[in-house]
């Protein structure tokens, strides 16, 4: 007669439970401690979940979140121009009150640029002969404005464009692209501008505009899609259309700005040598100097 033999069955399998909710099955773990736990407590991390004990450890205390929260980037360039372009403004205004108003005033005279004032061909204001070939105009010109509001436009643009590429490009590289667009700007007034007095940011701000959408054409981004694109064709339609406007400096600006920015801003899978994003803007400022004095002769 055959006997039956005892046979233990296994054991069935325990699951995990949650280390905070004993009561909840834990359908994953942590990935930083190992601690099961439930949906309710994991947080997504950057690579797999954390527990909300791991979560909380790796927070950083109050006093450093507050000061992260209230550092910004510093954009020391970009405040300094604009500090300077506004100086010239109040001590031309405290000089002659109808600066505000966008009269021509005696500063302008003195600082503004054409190619008649260069060739020694007219007078200041109260008919003394100004002397030819006053070199210096080329970039005192970018820093007078006519009239509160055309300081203002200038230095709202700045502002934004400055901060924006000053980020990306340093302080060095943003003040090289700035004085190359605003020398590039000024051959453009001899080019186009004849005897009429200009003055003004708008080409150096032209430049820092048209570097900045070239650099993210360069990117993959198209730039009709940005407030950068849109605000470059949208000023030089204003430019075409209204009268008083210095074509030359704007496009000229423009251009030198352009050119900086297609190797100042190249992407990463197209990088150029180090050095040449301080080679192109001085090469624009010197091409943009050296064609000055050939057209003004």
């Amino acid at each position: 007669m055959a006997s039956l033999t005892a046979v233990s069955l296994p054991e069935s399998p325990t699951v995990p439970r949650c280390y905070r909710h004993p009561d909840r099955e834990a359908g994953r773990s942590c990935t930083r401690c190992g601690k099961p736990a439930c949906g309710d407590c994991l947080v997504q991390a950057s690579i797999g979940s954390h527990c909300l004990d791991c979560a909380r450890a790796a927070r950083s205390d109050v006093a450093t979140r507050a000061k992260l929260a209230s550092s910004r980037v510093l954009t020391p360039v970009t405040y300094t121009l604009i500090g300077l372009n506004v100086a010239v403004f109040v001590l031309m205004v405290l000089a002659d009150s109808r600066t505000l108003g966008g009269s021509i005033t005696q500063a302008h005279a003195d600082l503004g640029l054409s190619k008649a004032i260069l060739q020694g061909r007219v007078g200041d204001l109260d008919g003394t002969p100004i002397p030819a070939h006053q070199w210096y105009r080329l970039v005192t010109s970018g820093f007078i404005h006519f009239g509160l509001f055309h300081i203002a436009m200038n230095m709202l643009l700045l502002f934004q464009l400055g901060a924006l590429l000053e980020r990306a490009l340093g302080a060095v590289k943003l003040t090289a692209m700035y004085f190359a667009s605003l020398l590039a700007g000024s051959l453009g007034v001899l080019l186009v501008g004849g005897a009429a007095l200009t003055g003004g940011a708008s080409g150096a701000v032209f430049g820092l505009m048209a570097g900045a959408a070239v650099g993210l054409h360069r990117r993959g981004v198209n730039v009709f899609s940005t407030g950068i694109g849109t605000t470059l064709l949208l000023n030089l339609v204003l430019t075409f259309s209204i009268s008083g406007i210095s074509i030359g400096g704007h496009v000229g600006g423009a251009i030198g700005g352009a050119i900086c920015g297609f190797v100042m801003l190249a992407p990463g899978w197209k990088p150029m040598p180090k050095w040449a994003g301080y080679a192109a803007p001085a090469a624009v400022a010197l091409v943009a100097l050296v064609a000055s004095v050939i057209v003004v002769g």
